[in-house]
């Protein structure tokens, strides 16, 4: 793809979620996530190949079929509200059909099947977008509508997404789809809080993007697909592979790393708003990603190739380390002793 037409989808990816996330009416929060899906479209497809053709076609069917949702709620509620404005969405029936159609776009259960399929069938860096940037113009819809939501039903979505997530990733050895499941078990914490504490959910949706990203562009730089790749890659980059091993130990939220303080303010604020049963529930959810997570960080860090096989023997490299990875590492792994003053900005 030539440089040109790489700026034009950027450009326009920026300019869609630019739209969405500062606009107060329903028409143009729609329009912003049309262009957003038009410009990831071109990025998912552009090796040709027949599952990134695929990919992008279920990419494509998913988020029509959700836009037209969103439409269909707004135009509902402005039927019976004669309201417009995305914070007034106050007819019971829009507001489900809008939870969908989030729901659908997010990829939370149970309408997350094209989500590790299409992550599947993308390069690192448009799986890391899919995973990331198109999520945001969503998530902010959820926290501009927050007010208005059903607490039961995004309860219900929450936990079942934190379910499959974890219990789906289980059996994988594409470190795509691992990462894809993660995503679908992270979308369950957001979901959960965002009726009671819409700011939390968002710096949960932030500390997550820093800790994506930072495994991501770890995987691109090591060229990672697989399990059996991740294995040798220790003799190659072993710097990067320890660095890894802590980048997803931060995702599957332990202490004293970054992912532990999301998870921790979430159990927080559900037993004050008294929910500790469905704290509990979610928080053994959790030990099922954290199975995963510990799996690849073992074969990262711990598993050597045995000496009896026939594969090409991966060379120590001296290659520096891109800063992008190194800064979003660093952040991933050592946010958590400043918590303090993350929350008095919020």
């Amino acid at each position: 793809m030539n440089p040109q037409a790489k700026l034009i989808f950027a450009t326009s990816l920026l300019m869609g979620t630019t739209i969405t996330i500062s606009s107060n009416h329903w028409i143009l929060a729609w329009t912003g996530l049309e262009i957003n899906t038009l410009a990831i479209l071109p990025l998912i497809s552009k090796s040709h190949h027949p599952r990134a053709i695929e990919a992008a076609t279920k990419y494509f069917l998913v988020q029509a079929t959700a836009s037209a949702l969103v439409l269909f709620s707004s135009m509902t509620n402005a039927w019976h509200t004669g309201q417009w404005d995305i914070t007034q969405l106050t007819h019971p029936t829009s507001c489900l059909i809008l939870t969908s159609a989030i729901a659908m776009k997010l990829g939370l259960a149970p309408f997350h099947f094209w989500f590790p399929e299409v992550l599947q069938g993308s390069p690192l860096t448009t799986g890391l977008l899919l995973s990331t940037a198109m999520k945001f113009p969503p998530i902010t819809l959820l926290y501009m509508t927050s007010q208005s939501l059903n607490p039961t039903l995004l309860t219900t979505m929450a936990i079942l997404s934190t379910a499959l997530g974890g219990w789906m990733g289980l059996n994988q050895t594409q470190t795509r789809k691992i990462l894809a499941f993660s995503s679908i078990s992270h979308l369950g914490w957001m979901a959960i809080i965002i009726t009671y504490s819409p700011k939390l959910a968002l710096l949960n949706f932030y500390l997550y993007t820093l800790m994506t990203a930072a495994a991501f562009l770890t995987l691109n730089s090591m060229k990672v697909l697989k399990l059996s790749t991740l294995m040798t890659s220790w003799s190659k980059t072993p710097t990067l592979s320890a660095m890894l091993l802590l980048t997803l130990l931060s995702l599957a939220g332990l202490p004293p790393l970054t992912g532990f303080l999301p998870k921790w303010l979430i159990i927080e604020e559900l037993t004050k708003q008294e929910m500790a049963p469905t704290a509990t529930i979610i928080s053994l959810l959790s030990l099922l990603s954290l199975f995963f997570y510990l799996r690849l960080a073992y074969c990262s860090t711990i598993t050597l190739p045995p000496h009896t096989t026939n594969h090409m023997k991966r060379w120590h490299t001296n290659k520096p380390v891109n800063t992008s990875v190194a800064v979003l590492t660093t952040l991933s792994i050592m946010l958590l002793p400043i918590s303090p003053i993350i929350l008095t900005i919020m």
